[in-house]
């Protein structure tokens, strides 16, 4: 027995939408609504079954699968789920012996508080999803970093909302999500200097003014004409949607306050004001790891005081590949654009933790999740040093770095931190709860992975819980749930490498 659709009125919508613009698009769509309610009901499903919910009181494991005891009585009863896998479909889950098969009706049916609100997201990420992979066509191989990212067709793999994106029409989806292809014609606002705040070599200037590119989707929904907006860059979308690739190399993060996964993203007034003493840091820091890691620099970044309009300029990534080299966004090797071998998958967790543990002991935690995190690849196809962009969120611990006699930056704020559980949290939660994870895509092979890399990582206290403690991960469903609490929540994972190591 199944419960009728009611986000089915959210898939109907999108179809509206399609049939107005993109009408070749809607047999493709209607095909794929059913794996794409499947894809978010799987990353759902595992939020239930490994957060702290306070609402589950147990979750009793038996042969067919897991049941999850709520506190009103209740029971929902799924699939036994890894919570490192990816690719994996739940078809259904069941309330009360009544099964689900949309993420949205099962959120609905629950009744929780927030659930109306996160139901909507839900619907919106399966129809968003489900356009996503029927506007995919056959290419050739990417050749442009730009090229790799937009091959990232499904979003976050462990995120329920992985491809929500409330507040954008379908085409509006179409003209400026990535894995639409698109080419995006920026505009550009112009502030007198005086009214700016910047930092770095802003490099748009004219008469006396800061010309600040503006995402067109900011410019109609957010400016609403409060600025004259000219014409700007022709740009092509990164993973990020707000971060575009321009002509000349460069890349841009613009302002787009609009709620994708879990937050509303903007660019604050403080991650303004310190970026350019952030890049020089973190470029110090990468030169302690003897060519491993290479940090994209800010060049610019400049704000009219208000996180609405604003903008960062940064290096791309591709300009640390050597001849016959690519750059390659984690997350495209965790969507299977580019597939490593199981050698390789080792490799590549050498690497990245050994650069992560290097930092975190020195007082630096990355949030090196597939997004921010990418690799270089030698022609062969092996991992050989790593390229980190987006400085925004990582965490500096001053006592950690004093420890090692450098310099403390000229810092304050949410980047600063000695606690140890967030520092740890910060990069075993992006790296490997998140980026290994991701790329391995079960927990057998995170840990055959893990297992061949750990011999030879740095031996600290940082490993020392990595080994042995369970392992953070944000609580992404939770955090949803519980808009009232500010911050990241946490779950801990079953430790894959529990018991390997004395």
């Amino acid at each position: 027995m199944h419960p009728p659709h009611p986000p089915a009125e959210t898939e109907a919508a999108l179809a509206a939408g399609l049939r107005a613009v993109r009408p070749a698009l809607l047999a493709p769509y209607g095909a794929a609504l059913p794996d794409a309610r499947a894809a978010v009901l799987s990353r759902l499903w595992r939020g239930l079954a490994h957060e702290p919910l306070p609402w589950v009181t147990h979750r009793p494991a038996g042969r067919d699968g897991l049941t999850l005891a709520l506190a009103d009585g209740r029971r929902l009863h799924g699939p036994r789920p890894d919570p490192y896998a990816t690719g994996t479909a739940v078809p259904e889950v069941e309330l009360d012996g009544v099964a689900y098969d949309h993420p949205a009706a099962l959120m609905a049916a629950l009744g929780l508080p927030h659930a109306r609100s996160f139901a909507a997201e839900l619907a919106h990420s399966v129809a968003s999803l489900a356009l996503s992979r029927a506007g995919q066509v056959p290419s050739a191989g990417p050749r442009t970093l730009w090229e790799w990212e937009q091959r990232v067709v499904d979003g976050h793999p462990f995120h329920p909302n992985c491809r929500a994106r409330p507040g954008f029409s379908v085409a509006e989806q179409l003209a400026y999500a990535p894995e639409h292809r698109p080419v995006v014609e920026l505009g550009t606002v112009a502030v007198r200097e005086e009214d700016c705040r910047s930092t770095g070599a802003w490099p748009y200037r004219e008469a006396g003014r800061l010309l600040i590119p503006v995402h067109p989707w900011q410019a109609r929904h957010v400016l609403k004409g409060e600025y004259p907006v000219a014409a700007g860059a022709a740009a092509h979308p990164l993973m990020s949607l707000r971060t575009l690739a321009v002509p000349g190399g460069t890349h841009l993060k613009t302002a787009l306050s609009a709620r994708l996964t879990s937050s509303v993203r903007d660019i604050s007034v403080y991650s303004i004001t310190s970026a350019a003493t952030v890049s020089a840091f973190m470029e110090s820091m990468a030169a302690r790891l003897g060519g491993l890691l290479h940090i994209t620099r800010t060049l610019g970044a400049v704000t009219a005081g208000t996180p609405d309009l604003a903008a960062v300029s940064r290096e791309s990534p591709d300009l640390y590949a050597g001849t016959g080299e690519r750059v390659v966004p984690v997350a495209a090797l965790a969507a299977g654009v580019q597939p490593l071998s199981p050698a390789r998958l080792a490799e590549f967790s050498r690497l990245a933790l050994t650069v992560g543990l290097r930092l975190l002991e020195l007082g630096v935690a990355l949030e090196a999740h597939g997004q921010n995190l990418l690799v270089v690849l030698s022609p062969a196809g092996d991992p050989v040093r790593l390229v980190y962009r987006d400085l925004a969120d990582i965490r500096i611990s001053p006592a950690r770095l004093a420890r090692h006699g450098i310099p403390v930056p000229d810092l304050a704020g949410r980047i600063v931190t000695d606690d140890e559980s967030v520092l740890r949290g910060k990069l075993f939660g992006s790296l490997v709860a998140g980026a290994l994870a991701a790329t391995a895509g079960s927990a057998t092979a995170l840990r055959e992975a893990l297992s061949a890399a750990a011999p030879d990582l740095p031996r600290t206290a940082d490993l020392t819980a990595l080994l042995h403690e369970p392992l953070p991960a944000k609580a992404l469903t939770l955090m949803r749930l519980s808009p009232e609490r500010p911050g990241d929540l946490w779950a801990h994972l079953p430790n894959p490498l529990a018991g390997e190591f004395p």
